[in-house]
Protein backbone atom coordinates (compact mmCIF):
# COMPACT_ATOMS: atom_id res chain seq x y z
CA UNK A 1 0.00 0.00 0.00
CA UNK A 2 1.42 3.39 -1.01
CA UNK A 3 1.53 6.11 1.62
CA UNK A 4 -1.01 8.23 -0.28
CA UNK A 5 -3.44 5.31 -0.17
CA UNK A 6 -2.70 4.87 3.53
CA UNK A 7 -3.60 8.51 4.18
CA UNK A 8 -6.82 8.21 2.18
CA UNK A 9 -7.74 5.16 4.25
CA UNK A 10 -6.72 6.41 7.72
CA UNK A 11 -6.54 10.19 7.41
CA UNK A 12 -3.46 12.33 8.24
CA UNK A 13 -0.53 10.41 9.75
CA UNK A 14 1.74 11.48 12.55
CA UNK A 15 5.31 11.97 11.38
CA UNK A 16 6.14 8.84 13.40
CA UNK A 17 3.56 6.79 11.49
CA UNK A 18 4.83 8.22 8.19
CA UNK A 19 8.42 7.30 9.07
CA UNK A 20 7.34 3.83 10.17
CA UNK A 21 5.86 3.23 6.72
CA UNK A 22 8.61 4.99 4.73
CA UNK A 23 11.44 3.17 6.49
CA UNK A 24 10.09 -0.16 7.68
CA UNK A 25 7.09 -1.21 5.58
CA UNK A 26 7.83 -4.85 4.59
CA UNK A 27 7.16 -4.18 0.91
CA UNK A 28 7.99 -0.51 0.30
CA UNK A 29 10.12 0.60 3.28
CA UNK A 30 13.58 2.02 2.68
CA UNK A 31 15.35 -0.41 5.03
CA UNK A 32 13.20 -3.41 4.14
CA UNK A 33 13.97 -3.41 0.43
CA UNK A 34 17.75 -3.85 0.59
CA UNK A 35 20.29 -5.75 2.64
CA UNK A 36 22.76 -2.85 2.77
CA UNK A 37 22.34 0.93 2.54
CA UNK A 38 25.58 2.55 3.73
CA UNK A 39 29.07 2.99 2.29
CA UNK A 40 30.34 4.67 -0.83
CA UNK A 41 27.76 2.95 -3.01
CA UNK A 42 24.95 3.67 -0.55
CA UNK A 43 23.20 6.75 0.80
CA UNK A 44 25.11 7.48 4.01
CA UNK A 45 28.39 6.72 5.74
CA UNK A 46 28.90 5.14 9.18
CA UNK A 47 31.91 4.26 11.33
CA UNK A 48 31.60 0.69 10.07
CA UNK A 49 32.11 1.88 6.49
CA UNK A 50 35.48 3.39 7.42
CA UNK A 51 36.94 -0.11 7.59
CA UNK A 52 37.46 -2.92 10.14
CA UNK A 53 39.24 -0.71 12.70
CA UNK A 54 36.02 0.33 14.46
CA UNK A 55 35.14 -3.34 14.95
CA UNK A 56 38.67 -4.11 16.19
CA UNK A 57 38.37 -1.41 18.84
CA UNK A 58 34.95 -2.63 19.94
CA UNK A 59 36.36 -6.14 20.21
CA UNK A 60 38.88 -4.87 22.76
CA UNK A 61 36.18 -3.20 24.83
CA UNK A 62 33.80 -6.16 24.65
CA UNK A 63 36.52 -8.60 25.68
CA UNK A 64 37.25 -6.44 28.72
CA UNK A 65 33.54 -6.45 29.57
CA UNK A 66 33.42 -10.25 29.31
CA UNK A 67 36.35 -10.59 31.70
CA UNK A 68 34.75 -8.15 34.16
CA UNK A 69 31.59 -10.26 34.16
CA UNK A 70 33.64 -13.38 34.88
CA UNK A 71 36.04 -11.95 37.45
CA UNK A 72 36.66 -14.56 40.15
CA UNK A 73 34.53 -17.23 38.50
CA UNK A 74 34.72 -19.82 35.76
CA UNK A 75 34.45 -18.10 32.34
CA UNK A 76 30.90 -18.30 31.00
CA UNK A 77 29.32 -17.65 27.60
CA UNK A 78 28.96 -14.02 26.54
CA UNK A 79 25.83 -12.97 24.69
CA UNK A 80 26.79 -10.34 22.13
CA UNK A 81 23.63 -8.72 20.79
CA UNK A 82 23.81 -6.26 17.91
CA UNK A 83 20.58 -4.31 17.34
CA UNK A 84 20.07 -2.78 13.92
CA UNK A 85 22.71 -5.20 12.67
CA UNK A 86 21.99 -4.87 8.96
CA UNK A 87 23.95 -7.53 7.10
CA UNK A 88 26.15 -8.19 10.15
CA UNK A 89 29.29 -6.40 8.99
CA UNK A 90 30.12 -4.74 12.33
CA UNK A 91 29.76 -7.99 14.26
CA UNK A 92 31.87 -9.73 11.63
CA UNK A 93 34.66 -7.16 12.10
CA UNK A 94 34.47 -7.61 15.88
CA UNK A 95 34.57 -11.39 15.78
CA UNK A 96 37.34 -11.64 13.19
CA UNK A 97 39.49 -9.37 15.35
CA UNK A 98 38.70 -11.49 18.41
CA UNK A 99 39.37 -14.72 16.55
CA UNK A 100 42.87 -13.61 15.58
CA UNK A 101 43.88 -11.87 18.83
CA UNK A 102 41.75 -13.21 21.70
CA UNK A 103 40.59 -16.74 21.00
CA UNK A 104 39.38 -17.27 24.56
CA UNK A 105 36.92 -14.38 24.21
CA UNK A 106 35.93 -15.44 20.71
CA UNK A 107 35.03 -18.93 21.89
CA UNK A 108 32.81 -17.48 24.63
CA UNK A 109 30.71 -15.32 22.30
CA UNK A 110 27.14 -16.22 21.38
CA UNK A 111 26.17 -13.76 18.66
CA UNK A 112 22.59 -12.52 18.29
CA UNK A 113 21.87 -10.29 15.29
CA UNK A 114 18.70 -8.21 15.49
CA UNK A 115 17.50 -6.65 12.25
CA UNK A 116 14.07 -5.57 10.98
CA UNK A 117 14.88 -6.11 7.28
CA UNK A 118 14.38 -9.65 6.02
CA UNK A 119 16.70 -8.86 3.09
CA UNK A 120 19.48 -7.82 5.47
CA UNK A 121 18.98 -10.89 7.64
CA UNK A 122 19.27 -13.09 4.56
CA UNK A 123 22.64 -11.47 3.79
CA UNK A 124 24.11 -12.11 7.26
CA UNK A 125 25.41 -15.68 6.74
CA UNK A 126 27.37 -14.53 3.71
CA UNK A 127 28.85 -11.61 5.63
CA UNK A 128 29.87 -13.77 8.59
CA UNK A 129 31.14 -16.58 6.34
CA UNK A 130 34.02 -18.19 8.25
CA UNK A 131 32.71 -17.10 11.66
CA UNK A 132 29.10 -18.28 11.41
CA UNK A 133 29.90 -20.79 14.18
CA UNK A 134 29.39 -17.91 16.66
CA UNK A 135 25.91 -17.00 15.36
CA UNK A 136 23.29 -18.11 17.89
CA UNK A 137 20.28 -16.27 16.45
CA UNK A 138 19.13 -13.85 13.77
CA UNK A 139 15.77 -12.21 14.35
CA UNK A 140 13.75 -9.02 14.12
CA UNK A 141 13.41 -8.91 17.93
CA UNK A 142 15.82 -8.74 20.85
CA UNK A 143 16.44 -12.02 22.72
CA UNK A 144 13.99 -12.58 25.57
CA UNK A 145 16.89 -12.39 28.03
CA UNK A 146 20.66 -12.25 27.72
CA UNK A 147 23.83 -11.72 29.76
CA UNK A 148 26.75 -9.96 28.12
CA UNK A 149 26.57 -6.85 25.96
CA UNK A 150 24.11 -5.17 23.63
CA UNK A 151 25.43 -2.72 21.08
CA UNK A 152 23.58 -0.48 18.65
CA UNK A 153 25.42 1.69 16.14
CA UNK A 154 23.21 4.40 14.63
CA UNK A 155 19.94 2.68 15.48
CA UNK A 156 18.09 5.19 17.66
CA UNK A 157 18.38 8.03 15.13
CA UNK A 158 16.43 5.95 12.59
CA UNK A 159 13.49 5.14 14.87
CA UNK A 160 10.26 6.98 13.98
CA UNK A 161 9.80 10.34 15.72
CA UNK A 162 6.85 12.61 16.39
CA UNK A 163 7.27 16.22 15.33
CA UNK A 164 5.68 19.00 17.37
CA UNK A 165 5.58 22.79 17.12
CA UNK A 166 4.86 25.27 19.89
CA UNK A 167 2.24 27.91 19.12
CA UNK A 168 0.97 30.82 21.18
CA UNK A 169 -2.04 28.72 22.21
CA UNK A 170 0.00 25.63 23.12
CA UNK A 171 1.67 22.51 21.75
CA UNK A 172 0.60 21.26 18.31
CA UNK A 173 1.63 18.10 16.49
CA UNK A 174 2.69 17.96 12.84
CA UNK A 175 0.86 15.48 10.60
CA UNK A 176 1.42 14.25 7.05
CA UNK A 177 -1.65 14.71 4.86
CA UNK A 178 -2.57 14.41 1.20
CA UNK A 179 -2.95 17.47 -1.00
CA UNK A 180 -6.12 18.41 -2.81
CA UNK A 181 -4.68 17.00 -6.02
CA UNK A 182 -3.74 13.78 -4.24
CA UNK A 183 -0.30 13.88 -5.88
CA UNK A 184 1.92 15.56 -3.28
CA UNK A 185 2.08 15.15 0.46
CA UNK A 186 1.87 18.13 2.77
CA UNK A 187 2.22 18.96 6.45
CA UNK A 188 -0.66 20.09 8.63
CA UNK A 189 -0.93 20.85 12.33
CA UNK A 190 -3.36 19.35 14.80
CA UNK A 191 -3.77 18.42 18.45
CA UNK A 192 -1.09 16.13 19.93
CA UNK A 193 -1.87 12.49 19.19
CA UNK A 194 -0.90 11.45 22.73
CA UNK A 195 -0.33 13.21 26.08
CA UNK A 196 3.01 11.39 26.22
CA UNK A 197 4.50 14.13 24.02
CA UNK A 198 3.93 16.88 26.58
CA UNK A 199 4.94 14.50 29.37
CA UNK A 200 8.22 13.80 27.56
CA UNK A 201 9.13 17.48 27.34
CA UNK A 202 8.22 18.07 30.97
CA UNK A 203 10.30 15.14 32.17
CA UNK A 204 13.28 16.37 30.12
CA UNK A 205 12.92 19.82 31.68
CA UNK A 206 12.27 21.40 28.28
CA UNK A 207 10.32 24.61 27.65
CA UNK A 208 9.69 25.34 23.98
CA UNK A 209 9.33 28.91 22.74
CA UNK A 210 6.53 29.79 20.27
CA UNK A 211 7.58 28.81 16.77
CA UNK A 212 10.04 26.10 17.80
CA UNK A 213 9.64 22.85 15.87
CA UNK A 214 11.25 19.75 17.41
CA UNK A 215 11.19 15.96 17.29
CA UNK A 216 10.26 13.59 20.12
CA UNK A 217 11.41 9.98 19.92
CA UNK A 218 8.99 7.97 22.04
CA UNK A 219 10.10 4.79 20.28
CA UNK A 220 13.70 5.21 21.48
CA UNK A 221 12.51 5.49 25.07
CA UNK A 222 10.43 2.31 24.75
CA UNK A 223 13.29 0.49 23.06
CA UNK A 224 15.84 1.35 25.75
CA UNK A 225 13.48 0.37 28.56
CA UNK A 226 12.74 -2.93 26.85
CA UNK A 227 16.42 -3.64 26.21
CA UNK A 228 17.29 -2.86 29.81
CA UNK A 229 14.68 -5.26 31.13
CA UNK A 230 15.88 -8.08 28.86
CA UNK A 231 19.50 -7.63 29.90
CA UNK A 232 19.97 -9.71 33.06
CA UNK A 233 23.54 -8.56 33.67
CA UNK A 234 26.09 -6.77 31.55
CA UNK A 235 26.48 -3.70 29.36
CA UNK A 236 24.80 -1.66 26.64
CA UNK A 237 26.85 0.41 24.18
CA UNK A 238 24.88 2.97 22.15
CA UNK A 239 26.66 4.93 19.40
CA UNK A 240 24.66 7.64 17.67
CA UNK A 241 24.57 11.31 16.83
CA UNK A 242 22.64 13.58 19.13
CA UNK A 243 22.80 15.81 22.18
CA UNK A 244 21.72 16.30 25.75
CA UNK A 245 18.16 17.65 25.95
CA UNK A 246 19.28 21.15 26.93
CA UNK A 247 21.17 21.41 23.62
CA UNK A 248 18.75 19.52 21.39
CA UNK A 249 15.76 21.58 22.54
CA UNK A 250 17.38 25.00 22.27
CA UNK A 251 17.50 27.91 19.79
CA UNK A 252 20.32 26.09 17.97
CA UNK A 253 17.92 23.35 16.84
CA UNK A 254 14.63 25.28 16.96
CA UNK A 255 13.73 24.23 13.40
CA UNK A 256 14.13 20.54 14.18
CA UNK A 257 16.71 17.98 13.13
CA UNK A 258 14.65 15.68 10.90
CA UNK A 259 16.80 15.02 7.86
CA UNK A 260 16.84 12.81 4.78
CA UNK A 261 19.87 11.15 3.20
CA UNK A 262 20.15 10.00 -0.38
CA UNK A 263 23.38 9.35 -2.26
CA UNK A 264 25.36 10.92 0.60
CA UNK A 265 23.46 14.19 0.36
CA UNK A 266 21.70 15.49 3.44
CA UNK A 267 18.75 17.84 3.11
CA UNK A 268 18.19 19.81 6.28
CA UNK A 269 14.88 20.49 8.01
CA UNK A 270 12.49 22.90 6.34
CA UNK A 271 9.14 24.36 7.29
CA UNK A 272 7.40 23.81 3.96
CA UNK A 273 7.63 20.79 1.64
CA UNK A 274 10.59 19.29 3.52
CA UNK A 275 12.90 16.95 1.65
CA UNK A 276 12.16 14.07 4.02
CA UNK A 277 8.54 14.17 2.89
CA UNK A 278 9.46 13.54 -0.72
CA UNK A 279 10.12 10.14 -2.31
CA UNK A 280 8.99 8.07 0.70
CA UNK A 281 10.62 4.65 0.78
CA UNK A 282 13.52 5.79 -1.39
CA UNK A 283 15.68 7.65 1.14
CA UNK A 284 16.85 7.47 4.72
CA UNK A 285 15.16 9.68 7.33
CA UNK A 286 16.83 10.41 10.67
CA UNK A 287 16.63 12.76 13.66
CA UNK A 288 19.16 13.57 16.37
CA UNK A 289 18.97 11.54 19.58
CA UNK A 290 18.00 13.06 22.94
CA UNK A 291 20.54 11.33 25.18
CA UNK A 292 19.11 12.86 28.35
CA UNK A 293 15.81 11.06 27.87
CA UNK A 294 17.52 7.86 26.70
CA UNK A 295 19.59 7.79 29.87
CA UNK A 296 16.50 8.42 32.04
CA UNK A 297 14.68 5.55 30.32
CA UNK A 298 17.67 3.28 30.92
CA UNK A 299 17.67 4.16 34.60
CA UNK A 300 13.95 3.31 34.73
CA UNK A 301 14.93 -0.19 33.57
CA UNK A 302 17.55 -0.66 36.29
CA UNK A 303 20.60 0.45 34.30
CA UNK A 304 23.27 2.91 35.38
CA UNK A 305 25.34 5.20 33.20
CA UNK A 306 29.02 4.26 33.13
CA UNK A 307 30.13 6.82 30.55
CA UNK A 308 28.90 9.33 27.99
CA UNK A 309 31.50 10.77 25.62
CA UNK A 310 32.39 11.79 22.10
CA UNK A 311 33.41 8.93 19.81
CA UNK A 312 36.79 10.69 19.51
CA UNK A 313 37.62 10.04 23.16
CA UNK A 314 36.14 6.53 23.07
CA UNK A 315 38.49 5.65 20.20
CA UNK A 316 41.51 7.34 21.81
CA UNK A 317 40.95 5.29 24.95
CA UNK A 318 41.11 2.03 23.00
CA UNK A 319 43.81 2.69 20.39
CA UNK A 320 46.75 2.15 22.81
CA UNK A 321 45.51 -1.41 23.48
CA UNK A 322 46.03 -2.46 19.86
CA UNK A 323 49.16 -4.53 19.07
CA UNK A 324 50.75 -1.62 17.17
CA UNK A 325 49.05 1.55 18.44
CA UNK A 326 51.35 4.00 16.66
CA UNK A 327 50.62 2.39 13.32
CA UNK A 328 46.92 2.37 14.16
CA UNK A 329 46.94 6.08 14.99
CA UNK A 330 48.55 6.83 11.62
CA UNK A 331 45.93 4.67 9.88
CA UNK A 332 43.58 6.83 7.75
CA UNK A 333 40.70 4.90 9.35
CA UNK A 334 41.66 6.35 12.74
CA UNK A 335 41.68 9.88 11.38
CA UNK A 336 38.18 9.45 10.02
CA UNK A 337 36.86 7.99 13.27
CA UNK A 338 38.48 10.80 15.27
CA UNK A 339 37.73 13.72 12.96
CA UNK A 340 36.38 16.80 14.82
CA UNK A 341 33.16 17.96 13.18
CA UNK A 342 32.84 14.53 11.57
CA UNK A 343 32.26 11.10 13.04
CA UNK A 344 34.48 11.85 16.02
CA UNK A 345 32.48 14.67 17.59
CA UNK A 346 29.03 14.30 16.05
CA UNK A 347 28.77 10.71 17.28
CA UNK A 348 28.35 10.14 20.99
CA UNK A 349 28.89 6.88 22.90
CA UNK A 350 26.64 6.05 25.84
CA UNK A 351 27.77 3.08 27.95
CA UNK A 352 25.27 1.62 30.40
CA UNK A 353 25.62 -1.19 32.89
CA UNK A 354 23.42 -3.53 34.90
CA UNK A 355 24.71 -5.46 37.90
CA UNK A 356 28.32 -4.54 37.09
CA UNK A 357 29.02 -1.55 39.36
CA UNK A 358 31.06 1.32 37.92
CA UNK A 359 34.13 -0.24 36.27
CA UNK A 360 36.96 1.89 34.88
CA UNK A 361 36.61 0.74 31.30
CA UNK A 362 39.46 1.03 28.85
CA UNK A 363 37.35 3.11 26.43
CA UNK A 364 36.91 5.73 29.17
CA UNK A 365 40.63 5.99 29.96
CA UNK A 366 41.48 8.97 27.74
CA UNK A 367 38.78 11.51 28.54
CA UNK A 368 35.08 11.30 29.32
CA UNK A 369 33.65 14.35 27.59
CA UNK A 370 30.71 15.03 25.29
CA UNK A 371 30.94 18.24 23.27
Amino acid sequence: MRVADLIRERGPLTVAAFMEWALYDPDDGYYARAGHRSGRAGDFFTSVDVGPLFGELLALQLAEMWRLLNAGSTPSPFDLVEAGAGNGRLSADILRAACSRDREFYDAVRLHLVEASAAARAAQPGTLADITDRLASSSSALPASFEGALMANELLDALPVHQVVMREDGLREVYVAGSQTGVQLQLVEGPPSTPLLADYLERAGVTLEPGWRVEINLRAIDWVRDAGRRLTRGFIILVDYGHEARELYSPTHATGTLTSFARHRSDGPETAAPAWLQHPGEQDITAHVDFTSVRAAAEDAGLTMIGFLDQTYFVLGLLPALPDPQSAIRNPQSKTLLMPGGLGSTHKVLILGKGVGAPALRSLSFKVRAT
